[in-house]
Protein backbone atom coordinates (compact mmCIF):
# COMPACT_ATOMS: atom_id res chain seq x y z
CA UNK A 1 0.00 0.00 0.00
CA UNK A 2 1.28 3.52 -0.79
CA UNK A 3 1.87 6.30 1.70
CA UNK A 4 -1.23 8.18 0.63
CA UNK A 5 -2.50 10.12 3.65
CA UNK A 6 -5.42 8.60 5.52
CA UNK A 7 -8.00 11.20 6.58
CA UNK A 8 -10.31 9.57 9.13
CA UNK A 9 -12.39 12.68 9.85
CA UNK A 10 -13.20 13.39 6.21
CA UNK A 11 -13.82 9.66 5.62
CA UNK A 12 -16.33 9.60 8.49
CA UNK A 13 -18.18 12.66 7.15
CA UNK A 14 -18.32 11.10 3.70
CA UNK A 15 -19.78 7.82 4.99
CA UNK A 16 -22.28 9.65 7.19
CA UNK A 17 -23.45 11.64 4.17
CA UNK A 18 -23.81 8.45 2.16
CA UNK A 19 -25.80 6.75 4.89
CA UNK A 20 -28.12 9.76 5.26
CA UNK A 21 -28.88 9.56 1.53
CA UNK A 22 -29.42 5.81 1.53
CA UNK A 23 -31.56 6.07 4.66
CA UNK A 24 -33.91 8.29 2.68
CA UNK A 25 -34.04 6.14 -0.47
CA UNK A 26 -34.54 2.93 1.55
CA UNK A 27 -37.86 4.33 2.72
CA UNK A 28 -39.11 4.25 -0.88
CA UNK A 29 -38.26 0.60 -1.66
CA UNK A 30 -41.78 -0.68 -0.73
CA UNK A 31 -43.20 1.33 -3.64
CA UNK A 32 -41.10 -0.88 -5.93
CA UNK A 33 -41.39 -4.26 -4.20
CA UNK A 34 -45.20 -4.09 -4.20
CA UNK A 35 -45.40 -4.57 -7.98
CA UNK A 36 -41.85 -4.87 -9.24
CA UNK A 37 -39.12 -7.49 -9.30
CA UNK A 38 -35.81 -7.67 -7.44
CA UNK A 39 -34.05 -8.50 -10.71
CA UNK A 40 -35.84 -5.77 -12.62
CA UNK A 41 -35.00 -3.35 -9.80
CA UNK A 42 -31.26 -4.02 -10.00
CA UNK A 43 -31.21 -4.09 -13.81
CA UNK A 44 -33.16 -0.88 -14.45
CA UNK A 45 -31.58 1.03 -11.56
CA UNK A 46 -28.11 0.03 -12.76
CA UNK A 47 -28.86 1.14 -16.31
CA UNK A 48 -29.94 4.53 -15.02
CA UNK A 49 -26.96 4.86 -12.67
CA UNK A 50 -24.40 3.89 -15.32
CA UNK A 51 -26.05 6.31 -17.77
CA UNK A 52 -25.69 9.12 -15.22
CA UNK A 53 -22.04 8.21 -14.65
CA UNK A 54 -21.46 8.15 -18.40
CA UNK A 55 -22.98 11.63 -18.70
CA UNK A 56 -20.70 12.90 -15.93
CA UNK A 57 -17.67 11.54 -17.78
CA UNK A 58 -18.90 12.96 -21.09
CA UNK A 59 -18.97 16.39 -19.47
CA UNK A 60 -15.27 16.01 -18.72
CA UNK A 61 -15.42 15.04 -15.05
CA UNK A 62 -13.20 12.00 -14.52
CA UNK A 63 -13.05 8.62 -16.21
CA UNK A 64 -14.65 5.21 -15.80
CA UNK A 65 -11.56 3.35 -16.98
CA UNK A 66 -10.13 1.20 -14.13
CA UNK A 67 -6.40 1.05 -13.46
CA UNK A 68 -6.69 -2.55 -12.22
CA UNK A 69 -9.78 -4.07 -13.87
CA UNK A 70 -9.62 -7.41 -12.02
CA UNK A 71 -9.34 -5.67 -8.64
CA UNK A 72 -12.34 -3.46 -9.40
CA UNK A 73 -14.31 -6.47 -10.65
CA UNK A 74 -13.48 -8.51 -7.53
CA UNK A 75 -14.47 -5.71 -5.21
CA UNK A 76 -17.70 -5.14 -7.18
CA UNK A 77 -18.65 -8.83 -7.02
CA UNK A 78 -18.41 -8.85 -3.22
CA UNK A 79 -20.32 -5.59 -2.76
CA UNK A 80 -22.91 -6.46 -5.41
CA UNK A 81 -23.44 -9.93 -3.96
CA UNK A 82 -24.01 -8.43 -0.52
CA UNK A 83 -26.68 -6.05 -1.81
CA UNK A 84 -28.36 -8.76 -3.87
CA UNK A 85 -28.73 -10.96 -0.77
CA UNK A 86 -29.79 -8.01 1.38
CA UNK A 87 -32.65 -6.85 -0.86
CA UNK A 88 -33.70 -10.43 -1.58
CA UNK A 89 -33.98 -11.28 2.12
CA UNK A 90 -36.25 -8.30 2.77
CA UNK A 91 -39.14 -10.18 1.14
CA UNK A 92 -38.77 -13.43 3.12
CA UNK A 93 -37.41 -12.40 6.53
CA UNK A 94 -38.33 -9.78 9.14
CA UNK A 95 -36.43 -6.59 8.42
CA UNK A 96 -34.89 -6.68 11.90
CA UNK A 97 -33.26 -10.04 11.17
CA UNK A 98 -32.01 -8.85 7.77
CA UNK A 99 -30.50 -5.61 9.03
CA UNK A 100 -28.97 -7.33 12.07
CA UNK A 101 -27.23 -9.78 9.74
CA UNK A 102 -25.92 -7.05 7.43
CA UNK A 103 -24.66 -5.01 10.35
CA UNK A 104 -22.29 -7.77 11.39
CA UNK A 105 -20.06 -6.36 8.62
CA UNK A 106 -17.97 -4.06 10.90
CA UNK A 107 -17.16 -7.08 13.05
CA UNK A 108 -15.99 -8.95 9.95
CA UNK A 109 -14.00 -5.89 8.82
CA UNK A 110 -12.03 -5.86 12.05
CA UNK A 111 -11.49 -9.64 11.91
CA UNK A 112 -10.29 -9.45 8.30
CA UNK A 113 -7.97 -6.58 9.16
CA UNK A 114 -6.42 -8.61 11.96
CA UNK A 115 -6.32 -12.08 10.40
CA UNK A 116 -5.45 -11.29 6.79
CA UNK A 117 -3.84 -7.84 6.83
CA UNK A 118 -1.79 -8.18 9.99
CA UNK A 119 -3.19 -4.97 11.47
CA UNK A 120 -3.20 -4.25 15.16
CA UNK A 121 -6.62 -3.32 16.50
CA UNK A 122 -6.63 -1.73 19.91
CA UNK A 123 -9.17 -2.37 22.67
CA UNK A 124 -10.95 0.92 22.06
CA UNK A 125 -11.90 -0.02 18.52
CA UNK A 126 -12.98 -3.52 19.56
CA UNK A 127 -15.11 -1.86 22.24
CA UNK A 128 -16.57 0.60 19.72
CA UNK A 129 -17.56 -2.19 17.34
CA UNK A 130 -19.24 -4.09 20.17
CA UNK A 131 -21.09 -1.00 21.37
CA UNK A 132 -22.24 -0.17 17.85
CA UNK A 133 -23.50 -3.68 17.25
CA UNK A 134 -25.33 -3.70 20.59
CA UNK A 135 -26.93 -0.38 19.66
CA UNK A 136 -28.02 -1.79 16.31
CA UNK A 137 -29.70 -4.71 18.05
CA UNK A 138 -31.55 -2.34 20.38
CA UNK A 139 -32.83 -0.36 17.40
CA UNK A 140 -34.00 -3.29 15.29
CA UNK A 141 -34.82 -5.80 18.11
CA UNK A 142 -34.63 -9.02 16.04
CA UNK A 143 -37.01 -11.79 17.11
CA UNK A 144 -35.04 -14.97 17.97
CA UNK A 145 -38.14 -17.11 17.40
CA UNK A 146 -38.08 -16.15 13.72
CA UNK A 147 -34.56 -17.43 13.11
CA UNK A 148 -33.91 -20.42 10.88
CA UNK A 149 -31.19 -21.42 8.44
CA UNK A 150 -32.39 -18.81 5.94
CA UNK A 151 -31.64 -16.14 8.53
CA UNK A 152 -27.93 -16.83 8.07
CA UNK A 153 -28.15 -15.34 4.56
CA UNK A 154 -28.03 -11.73 5.84
CA UNK A 155 -24.93 -12.65 7.84
CA UNK A 156 -23.39 -13.87 4.60
CA UNK A 157 -24.31 -10.50 3.14
CA UNK A 158 -22.50 -8.86 6.05
CA UNK A 159 -19.39 -10.94 5.35
CA UNK A 160 -19.42 -10.15 1.62
CA UNK A 161 -19.94 -6.47 2.35
CA UNK A 162 -17.02 -6.49 4.79
CA UNK A 163 -14.69 -8.11 2.23
CA UNK A 164 -15.71 -5.50 -0.33
CA UNK A 165 -15.15 -2.71 2.18
CA UNK A 166 -11.62 -3.88 2.97
CA UNK A 167 -10.94 -4.43 -0.74
CA UNK A 168 -11.91 -0.85 -1.53
CA UNK A 169 -8.61 0.42 -0.14
CA UNK A 170 -6.49 -2.74 -0.12
CA UNK A 171 -7.13 -3.63 -3.78
CA UNK A 172 -8.46 -0.44 -5.34
CA UNK A 173 -6.39 2.37 -3.86
CA UNK A 174 -5.89 4.96 -6.58
CA UNK A 175 -9.09 4.08 -8.42
CA UNK A 176 -11.60 6.87 -8.81
CA UNK A 177 -14.96 7.01 -7.07
CA UNK A 178 -16.62 7.06 -10.51
CA UNK A 179 -14.83 3.85 -11.53
CA UNK A 180 -15.75 1.94 -8.38
CA UNK A 181 -19.35 3.16 -8.49
CA UNK A 182 -19.65 2.08 -12.12
CA UNK A 183 -18.21 -1.34 -11.27
CA UNK A 184 -20.69 -1.80 -8.42
CA UNK A 185 -23.75 -0.88 -10.47
CA UNK A 186 -22.46 -2.77 -13.51
CA UNK A 187 -22.19 -6.02 -11.55
CA UNK A 188 -25.64 -5.53 -9.98
CA UNK A 189 -27.07 -4.90 -13.44
CA UNK A 190 -25.57 -8.16 -14.69
CA UNK A 191 -27.00 -9.97 -11.65
CA UNK A 192 -30.40 -8.52 -12.48
CA UNK A 193 -30.15 -9.57 -16.12
CA UNK A 194 -29.19 -13.12 -15.11
CA UNK A 195 -32.10 -13.27 -12.66
CA UNK A 196 -34.61 -12.11 -15.24
CA UNK A 197 -33.36 -14.80 -17.62
CA UNK A 198 -33.56 -17.61 -15.04
CA UNK A 199 -36.67 -16.73 -13.02
CA UNK A 200 -39.99 -17.93 -14.54
CA UNK A 201 -42.31 -15.08 -15.41
CA UNK A 202 -45.44 -16.70 -13.96
CA UNK A 203 -46.66 -18.00 -10.62
CA UNK A 204 -45.17 -15.32 -8.38
CA UNK A 205 -47.27 -14.23 -5.37
CA UNK A 206 -48.92 -10.84 -5.37
CA UNK A 207 -47.48 -7.94 -3.41
CA UNK A 208 -44.17 -7.77 -1.59
CA UNK A 209 -43.94 -11.57 -1.27
CA UNK A 210 -43.36 -11.88 -5.01
CA UNK A 211 -40.48 -9.41 -5.15
CA UNK A 212 -37.77 -12.07 -5.55
CA UNK A 213 -39.90 -14.54 -7.53
CA UNK A 214 -40.99 -12.16 -10.31
CA UNK A 215 -38.83 -11.83 -13.40
CA UNK A 216 -40.39 -8.52 -14.42
CA UNK A 217 -42.99 -6.05 -13.24
CA UNK A 218 -44.88 -3.14 -14.80
CA UNK A 219 -42.67 -0.35 -16.10
CA UNK A 220 -45.20 2.47 -16.04
CA UNK A 221 -44.57 6.11 -15.14
CA UNK A 222 -44.78 5.67 -11.33
CA UNK A 223 -42.34 2.72 -11.39
CA UNK A 224 -39.93 4.60 -13.64
CA UNK A 225 -40.08 7.53 -11.23
CA UNK A 226 -39.19 5.35 -8.21
CA UNK A 227 -36.46 3.58 -10.17
CA UNK A 228 -34.99 7.00 -11.00
CA UNK A 229 -35.19 8.08 -7.35
CA UNK A 230 -33.37 4.90 -6.36
CA UNK A 231 -30.75 5.32 -9.09
CA UNK A 232 -29.88 8.92 -8.24
CA UNK A 233 -30.10 8.46 -4.47
CA UNK A 234 -28.12 5.24 -4.33
CA UNK A 235 -25.54 6.63 -6.74
CA UNK A 236 -24.93 9.63 -4.51
CA UNK A 237 -24.94 7.55 -1.33
CA UNK A 238 -22.69 4.78 -2.61
CA UNK A 239 -20.26 7.27 -4.17
CA UNK A 240 -19.88 8.99 -0.78
CA UNK A 241 -19.35 5.65 0.97
CA UNK A 242 -16.78 4.54 -1.61
CA UNK A 243 -14.97 7.84 -1.14
CA UNK A 244 -14.94 7.29 2.61
CA UNK A 245 -13.30 3.88 2.26
CA UNK A 246 -10.77 5.24 -0.24
CA UNK A 247 -9.49 7.89 2.16
CA UNK A 248 -9.89 6.00 5.45
CA UNK A 249 -8.95 2.69 7.02
CA UNK A 250 -11.82 0.21 6.59
CA UNK A 251 -11.86 -0.77 10.27
CA UNK A 252 -12.13 2.93 11.22
CA UNK A 253 -14.82 3.78 8.71
CA UNK A 254 -17.04 0.69 9.06
CA UNK A 255 -18.55 1.62 12.42
CA UNK A 256 -20.05 4.79 10.95
CA UNK A 257 -22.25 2.62 8.73
CA UNK A 258 -24.36 1.91 11.82
CA UNK A 259 -25.71 5.44 11.32
CA UNK A 260 -27.92 4.06 8.53
CA UNK A 261 -30.31 2.89 11.25
CA UNK A 262 -30.48 6.40 12.67
CA UNK A 263 -31.01 8.09 9.32
CA UNK A 264 -33.54 5.52 8.11
CA UNK A 265 -35.54 5.98 11.32
CA UNK A 266 -35.29 9.76 11.03
CA UNK A 267 -36.60 9.80 7.47
CA UNK A 268 -39.38 7.36 8.41
CA UNK A 269 -40.43 9.77 11.16
CA UNK A 270 -40.23 12.81 8.87
CA UNK A 271 -42.00 11.21 5.90
CA UNK A 272 -44.41 8.73 7.48
CA UNK A 273 -44.74 9.91 11.09
CA UNK A 274 -43.30 6.67 12.47
CA UNK A 275 -42.24 7.28 16.09
CA UNK A 276 -39.03 5.82 17.52
CA UNK A 277 -39.57 3.88 20.79
CA UNK A 278 -37.37 4.66 23.83
CA UNK A 279 -35.39 1.41 23.48
CA UNK A 280 -34.51 2.34 19.92
CA UNK A 281 -33.43 5.81 21.05
CA UNK A 282 -31.09 4.17 23.54
CA UNK A 283 -29.67 2.06 20.73
CA UNK A 284 -29.09 5.15 18.60
CA UNK A 285 -27.22 6.74 21.51
CA UNK A 286 -24.95 3.68 21.65
CA UNK A 287 -24.35 3.94 17.91
CA UNK A 288 -23.39 7.60 18.27
CA UNK A 289 -21.12 6.67 21.17
CA UNK A 290 -19.36 4.03 19.07
CA UNK A 291 -18.80 6.50 16.25
CA UNK A 292 -17.44 9.08 18.67
CA UNK A 293 -14.93 6.61 20.09
CA UNK A 294 -13.68 5.78 16.61
CA UNK A 295 -13.45 9.47 15.68
CA UNK A 296 -11.55 10.38 18.84
CA UNK A 297 -9.09 7.51 18.38
CA UNK A 298 -8.58 8.48 14.72
CA UNK A 299 -8.38 12.27 14.85
CA UNK A 300 -4.79 12.51 13.61
CA UNK A 301 -4.14 11.79 9.91
CA UNK A 302 -1.61 8.99 9.51
CA UNK A 303 0.17 7.45 6.58
CA UNK A 304 -1.19 4.14 5.36
CA UNK A 305 0.35 1.24 7.18
CA UNK A 306 1.74 3.41 9.99
CA UNK A 307 0.11 4.43 13.27
CA UNK A 308 0.98 7.42 15.46
CA UNK A 309 3.75 6.66 17.94
CA UNK A 310 2.53 4.74 20.94
CA UNK A 311 -0.95 4.09 19.56
CA UNK A 312 -2.44 0.97 17.98
CA UNK A 313 -4.22 1.67 14.70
Amino acid sequence: MSNQSIRPGLAAVSVLGGMATLGLTDNFVPFISERGSLWQFHFVRSLMAVAILGAVVALGFGSLRPKRPWAVLGRSLFQGGAMLIYFGCLSVLPIGVVVAGLFTSPLFVVLISVLFQGKQVGPYRWCAVGIGFAGALLVIRPDPSALDWVAFAPILAGLLYAVGAVATRAWCEGESTLTLSAGFFGVLGIFGLIGMALIPGTGAPEGHAGFVLRSWGPLDAPMLFWFAVQAVGSLIGIALIVRGYLIGEASHVAVFEYSLLVFASFWAWMLWGQAVPPLALAGMALIACAGSIIALRSDTPVSAGRAPAGEAP
